[in-house]
């Protein structure tokens, strides 16, 4: 069988990058240009500075990873692009680099949902085994996501507000915690102790989450306890605020594990990362008997290689666009 190599675009946000991926599994080159230190001064990603350096960077960036991989464009077999959903901004400049490429050189265009490439980045470790389930957690996402074979996605629950990083942030900027806040609050989580009562969001039989709540009742509690001058325990706080999150994350998975009867489960997105969630799933899955995977840090966060280990098996199942292909800040898995 020949070789497949997919030159791979992701922009969502503030992550300029481009991979390539060869047969869905193995990673030739990736480069990733960061605006973190950028965004930071801001305490929050602005989206239209993350646009203006995407601009800037979008055409060395393509061509370190080629370099990078002693490749040409002539080795390459098909392009993937993530079309969405994204910062719009952000998205039409991967998408545009990629259609260019993909017009001048004649290859196919492939386009992956953001969210499919998260779940495909567990593929760069171990091939994925169907059935199985993957709980996406991230800055813009929480869901659960129930897969029998490639490129099947069946949503049985996400968040009705924040999304879990999102919220993680939100309490991080309580905390006077820098951007992003959310590896910092797991950080001092392992030095606090569960002090601090919060409520366990929506634990109810759904497979919804929401956080919002529980982000109100901390600002109001934080408030609350400036107002009679008692200072805040942050590790304390940043502790109890895990534990609730962790906590009903890990209830609904293994509840959908076990409804849908389904022994794989992997994780995705950048709050993949989080110890508190790995070292409790981790524990639960091995009571359950199921069998976890976890993406390795570098392809938690935004990253080109999870765009292509996604757009192989897209590429494979025929799912490739013309050049009227345009990006979408808002789209359902599917």
């Amino acid at each position: 069988m020949e070789d497949v190599y997919i030159l791979a675009f992701e922009s969502s946000c503030d992550e300029t990058s481009v991979s390539i991926i060869k047969n869905g599994h193995e990673e030739i080159a990736t480069v990733v240009l960061s605006q973190m230190d950028i965004h930071a001064l801001y305490g929050g990603v602005v989206p239209e500075i993350a646009s203006r350096y995407h601009v800037e960077s979008i055409t060395l960036v393509i061509e370190e990873c080629l370099k990078k991989a002693n490749m040409t464009m002539d080795d390459i077999t098909a392009i993937a692009v993530t079309y969405g959903p994204g910062l719009i901004g952000s998205l039409l400049v991967g998408m545009q680099a990629a259609k260019t490429l993909s017009y001048l050189y004649n290859k196919p265009l492939v386009p992956v949902h953001h969210i499919a490439g998260h779940i495909y980045a567990n593929n760069l470790v171990e091939p994925m085994k169907f059935p199985l389930m993957a709980l996406v957690v991230s800055g813009g996402h929480t869901e659960i996501v129930l897969m029998k074979d490639d490129y099947e996605f069946k949503k049985i629950g996400g968040t009705l507000d924040d999304a879990v990083g999102e919220a993680y942030d939100k309490v991080a900027r309580v905390l006077n915690l820098p951007y992003p806040g959310g590896p910092l609050i797991d950080k001092l989580s392992f030095e606090g102790e569960d002090t601090y009562s919060l409520p366990t969001p929506l634990d109810d039989d759904s497979y919804n989450f929401s956080f919002s709540g529980l982000k109100s009742a901390v600002i109001n509690m934080s408030h609350n306890e400036i107002q009679r001058g008692n200072p805040i325990r942050k590790a304390d706080l940043a502790c109890s605020f895990q534990n609730r999150v962790v906590d009903i994350l890990v209830k609904k998975t293994i509840k959908a594990m076990k409804e849908y009867n389904v022994y794989n489960l992997i994780v995705a997105g950048g709050v993949a990362a989080n110890k508190g969630l790995r070292n409790k799933l981790t524990e639960e899955c091995a009571k359950e008997g199921y069998h976890l995977v976890f993406p390795v840090m570098k392809y938690c966060t935004d990253n080109a290689a999870m765009i292509g280990a996604a757009g192989y098996y897209a590429y494979k199942l025929g799912r490739v666009s013309d050049l009227t292909l345009n990006s979408k800040a808002n789209d359902e898995l599917k």
